[in-house]
């Protein structure tokens, strides 16, 4: 296997305490997607937004990498073909537990970006509404996080990753977000082995060759020391 790229989700940091959109008592449960996680949601209330995401930024700053992480580095370590993370988390835990060569398609919590100029920067622990770009010193700050509506980021540089994948694998998403929820599909037009590494079955279960189930500290290392040879 010359090439792994691999999608991570929710699932991968749900062990390291960081709560997924379907946690009955998580900072989602408080709060409804169109209110936080979309730009009008924003437009309206921008103090509410801010707030939501001061609070995740200072839970996920707190968070330490579990086992699945950093068997994902240790893979991208001892493989001696190139190891690809994309993600659609924004906790940067990958980061945390060694990993390099990771693609956040959806924006990453420590980040800011002004509506204005698209300038990015990065983010103080606390954002507010009023805080200043430091490019054009416009009051138009926000989280650097793609939201519901929004196209994710680079795209398509992620589509050439999986169209060179000998391997794709899926780690801890439902696969009910699009367009990631389709990468096994441009896998496996490229002729890549899929697999799917879930606590459950996703909703395109179906469409993997391969199937592993349970917590990700548990599963994701195996499967990493299958892929790099040892016991």
């Amino acid at each position: 296997m010359s090439k792994i790229v691999i999608l991570t989700g929710a699932g991968i940091s749900a062990e390291s305490g960081l709560g997924t959109f379907r946690d009955e008592n998580g900072l989602w449960a408080q709060h409804r997607i169109e209110d936080v996680a979309t730009p009008e949601g924003f437009a309206r209330n921008p103090d509410l937004v801010h707030s939501f995401y001061n609070a995740r930024r200072h839970q996920s700053s707190a968070a330490q990498p579990n086992a699945a992480h950093m068997a994902l580095a240790q893979l991208q370590a001892q493989h001696p073909g190139e190891v690809v993370i994309v993600t659609q988390n924004v906790d940067g835990l990958h980061e945390k537990g060694g990993a390099s060569n990771v693609w956040h398609m959806h924006g990453i919590l420590d980040g800011a970006l002004c509506a204005a100029c698209s300038h990015r920067w990065h983010a103080a622990e606390d954002m507010h509404r009023g805080t200043l770009c430091p490019s054009c010193q416009m009051p138009a700050a926000r989280p650097d996080i793609v939201w519901f509506g929004e196209m994710p980021y680079d795209m398509e540089q992620i589509y050439a990753q999986l169209a060179g994948a000998d391997l794709f694998a899926s780690i801890g998403t439902s696969s009910q977000v699009y367009p990631a929820a389709a990468f096994v599909h441009e896998a496996q037009a490229a002729g890549a082995h899929t697999v799917e590494l879930n606590l459950e079955p996703s909703s395109m279960v179906s469409s993997f060759a391969e199937t592993r189930f349970g917590p990700a500290t548990v599963i994701v290392p195996r499967w990493v020391n299958e892929v790099i040879g040892q016991p």
